[in-house]
């Protein structure tokens, strides 16, 4: 006998026999068949089976009878006669359908409506594509689910049952706040050197801090690095909320090396405080001679008077992009934009006065702005560190990726995933480096090399055995090759040999490949990535919690760590667009990407590298 039940918008044709306990039944769901004998190991796999073909077949399940010995449903329509029995075998855990009434007389369910359709059932039926995607939407959840089942849920309930799911999948938000200290101690065992602690706060032991650093990650930043940092924060907008952390270095090709990362409950004077300590104590106790570093920021008053406080020698500097913004958005001129970049790139102290005096020609109003933003915090020309031609925070936008990525997992959880993104990063790069054959880095090979295509149109001086005369049509250059200084400024500004250095430098014999910063060779960015980031185990194989070891540097392994009371709000969060150079400009105003002028691409840039 053949029934045709709806379903995807088509029918569905169910082949079923009635037989007795002797005789064979099948009803083919999905390709799954149910028959007489059909083991399962409990009743809960039993009732999911029964409620995933109640659903594929479109009829609703009632449930008759459902303890330990036996489970027994049939058709929610009256006078449908489908019924199945499914009874627990003597002497072991298992059941089995005993008896089978495959055959439907009813309708089934008319609508996309289905009752089976819980939560619980759309956490199974989503788990797969969770695992591999955690930022799979609700809506997305729905709309799959409709188009594969025939069956429509609520918002609510894809939302809910992808909570579910990434529960099961990655453990609970709360969960992930009691295993820190035992992950911290991992993280110590398997990467020795490396610092890990967690910090509690109040008689209830709720969560405050969390902060992580490598120790192939210090070793590569203090033994490769350019002495340079560059501070940022990214707002979480998980179950608890909290503020992500992170101090960057920049690799000698110019790529994000992340130093040292934290979690904290909320982003405030206290945790940039106590972040900056933390830093300064790991380099502290990994090197003999602190480098003077050159830190980048937004300059938030909190991580000011951090940075006062635990890196006093510091040059601490302004992120361009958020002076920039601010500038744009102030005067909103588009001719005062683009002198104001003038400004900004000019070497020397008379380029940028000029360039002043023609932003007051147009606007008086730039005189208090420049004492809000001091020029001496950003200009080239009067900040005292050396940024070797960084002027945004690339570590910006790092964190918004991660933030993104990771704000549905607990917070073990997100760790990881940073730890195996960083992994990659490693194996990636060591591998790269390992296949460079110059001296120097292909980013730093094509700065030189254009240096030294330019060089050619100078008139090469020789002064004495070091000091080099450099004449042009348009100014004359002092170049000391043995202190490694231009009067142009830009090769102690950028480390690498400038126009003029390259002119004297090929004019003695000498290879300007050579007088570049060490921190530009291809041996530094192999020294960067020559240590490896350990594996962590499963959570499975930690140290059980019970056993009271020390959590060196934080919390005990033993105690508890409770969420913070900080919580989500209800509804849904606001979106954050990343905060990018463009934004906010007017229309059809092209920026350049190199220059960062207005009214031309960087295709059409004349500026100098």
């Amino acid at each position: 006998m053949t029934l045709l039940f709806p379903c995807f918008g088509g029918y569905m044709a169910n082949h079923s026999l009635v037989l007795d306990n002797t005789s064979v039944s099948t009803v083919t769901v999905a390709e799954q068949p149910l028959v007489i004998g059909q083991e399962f190991p409990d009743v809960e796999t039993c009732r999911r089976t029964l409620k995933d073909i109640a659903i594929a077949m479109h009829f609703d399940l009632r449930i008759v009878k459902s303890d330990r010995s036996r489970f027994i449903a049939k058709c929610s329509k009256e006078g449908c006669p489908w019924r199945v029995h499914v009874a627990k075998c003597p002497g072991v855990p298992t059941f089995t359908v005993r008896t089978l009434q495959g055959e439907h007389t009813c309708e089934g369910v008319q609508n996309l409506h289905h009752q089976q359709a819980s939560v619980g059932w759309v956490a199974r039926s989503v788990e797969a594509r969770i695992r591999d995607n955690p930022q799979y939407k609700p809506r997305e959840i729905l709309q799959d689910i409709r188009d594969q089942h025939g069956v429509a849920v609520s918002y609510m309930q894809a939302w809910r049952g992808k909570e579910r799911s990434m529960a099961a999948l990655h453990g609970t938000f709360e969960e992930g706040y009691r295993l820190l200290p035992a992950y911290c101690e991992q993280i110590r065992k398997t990467n020795p050197g490396s610092v890990a602690s967690v910090v509690a706060t109040g008689q209830e032991n709720c969560f405050q801090r969390l902060f992580i650093s490598y120790r192939a990650s210090i070793y590569g930043f203090i033994n490769a690095c350019r002495p340079l940092v560059e501070l940022d924060k990214a707002h979480l907008k998980g179950k608890y909320l909290g503020t992500l952390l992170c101090a960057a270095a920049v690799d000698a090709d110019d790529a994000l090396f992340p130093l040292a990362i934290a979690v904290v409950d909320t982003e405030s004077d206290d945790n940039w405080m106590w972040f900056m300590s933390e830093l300064r104590k790991l380099l502290g106790v990994n090197t003999d001679n602190m480098p003077r570093l050159t830190i980048l920021s937004e300059r938030q008053r909190g991580l000011v008077e951090a940075v006062e406080t635990h890196f006093p020698s510091a040059s601490h500097g302004f992120c361009l992009r958020f002076v920039s913004e601010n500038f744009r958005d102030t005067f909103k001129n588009t001719k005062l934009v683009n002198i104001f970049w003038n400004a900004v790139y000019a070497l020397t102290a008379a380029e940028f006065e000029s360039k002043i005096t023609e932003m007051m020609e147009i606007s008086q109003d730039v005189i208090s702005w420049f004492q809000q933003f001091p020029p001496y915090l950003w200009a080239v020309a009067y900040f005292d560190g050396v940024r070797y031609g960084h002027f945004t925070l690339g570590v910006t936008e790092l964190l918004y990726n991660w933030a993104l990525e990771c704000h549905e997992l607990p917070i073990v959880q997100m760790m990881e995933h940073i730890r195996q993104l960083m992994v990659s990063w490693f194996n990636d790069r060591q591998d790269m480096g390992m296949r460079w054959t110059s001296i120097l880095v292909p980013s730093a090979e094509k700065r030189i090399l254009e240096a030294i295509a330019d060089a050619h149109c100078y008139q090469v001086l020789r002064a004495n055995e070091v000091e080099f005369e450099i004449v042009s049509t348009e100014r004359t250059n002092i170049v000391d090759i043995r202190s490694r200084e231009c009067s142009c400024r830009r090769w102690q500004l950028y480390g690498l040999p400038c126009a003029h250095a390259a002119a004297a430098l090929i004019s003695c014999g000498h290879n300007a490949h050579m007088f570049a910063e060490p921190c530009f060779t291809v041996q530094s960015y192999r020294m960067t990535y020559s240590q490896m980031i350990n594996p962590i185990p499963d959570k499975s194989q930690w140290r059980d919690q019970g056993e009271g070891a020390e959590g060196g540097g934080g919390a005990r392994v033993d105690i508890i760590i409770h969420p913070p009371k900080t919580r989500r709000p209800p509804g849904r969060p606001k979106k954050k667009v990343l905060r990018v150079e463009n934004f906010k400009r007017p229309k059809r105003v092209v920026q350049c990407g190199r220059c960062h002028m207005l009214g031309h691409s960087q295709k059409k840039c004349t500026m100098p590298i």
